[in-house]
């Protein structure tokens, strides 16, 4: 199956969801026409649609065709189950965006970093902060960590545009998995010096730890967020539950 036939369809549908060309609770129009209008195999269609699904969007009736489920959610919308850089979060919500690097330098993991990111002690790290503008207010304070030996060449400028670019199309390293806890805490002095809170006194914060392909710690960070523009998303299926004596 051609990769760019699939995603060509993929991104074309979404766009149209997402534009509400085919709105929320409406059912998509027939295989057939769709086959049709983007001249494709029956295979590459259900393809992209299969991945619609999974991302929330679609979700096939039996005997009817597919529905839209998704819809927008307004605020900024982070999704749970995805990796994604701050830049593609943007460019899918339309925002405008600036970051501004605020802290670049290198340090080695003590104890009490070590504990909490999972870095061993004495690791060597670039230690970045970095505050995220949307739409012209600083609503996220990120506060990464990342190895010096897995991430190597860093500096403030790619931490400025996209240090997941850089691992991916420059070190050619793949990002495969991160595993995330959200908690609210009381807003620090750091915060209310870099961050637009709007009388908030306390933060969201997104704790992560990012692994390779060869599930090596790459990353941990801290992601602050203003509580009034914070809204994670999430798409969850429930799980057939197995009754006594089937397993």
């Amino acid at each position: 199956m051609p990769k760019a036939k699939f995603e060509g369809i993929y991104r074309s549908i979404k766009q149209k969801i997402e534009a509400q060309d085919f709105p929320y609770q409406s059912l998509l129009p027939a295989e057939s026409e769709l086959i049709a209008a983007y001249g494709c195999a029956r295979n590459t269609l259900r393809r992209a649609l299969a991945e619609l699904t999974a991302d929330g969007y679609l979700q096939p009736i039996q005997g009817k065709g597919v529905r839209v489920i998704w819809r927008p959610v307004g605020k900024t919308a982070f999704l749970i189950g995805v990796i994604e850089s701050f830049q593609e979060t943007a460019a899918r919500n339309h925002l405008r965006t600036v970051t501004k690097v605020v802290q670049f330098e290198q340090v080695s993991a003590d104890e009490r970093l070590a504990s909490q990111s999972g870095f061993m002690v004495g690791e060597p790290l670039w230690a970045i902060q970095r505050v995220r503008y949307l739409d012209g207010k600083a609503l996220i304070l990120d506060c990464n960590y990342f190895s010096q030996d897995m991430v190597p060449g860093l500096t403030a400028d790619i931490a400025a545009r996209s240090i997941y670019e850089y691992i991916e199309k420059v070190l050619h390293v793949r990002i495969t998995t991160t595993k995330r806890k959200v908690t609210v805490e009381r807003a620090t002095t750091r915060d209310e010096e870099l961050m637009d809170l709007n009388g908030y006194d306390s933060v969201v914060v997104v704790s992560s730890m990012t692994f390779d392909a060869d599930g090596l710690l790459l990353e941990y960070t801290q992601s602050r967020h203003q509580p009034e523009y914070f809204c994670f998303q999430d798409t969850a299926t429930r799980r057939r539950q197995i009754p006594a004596g089937e397993e």
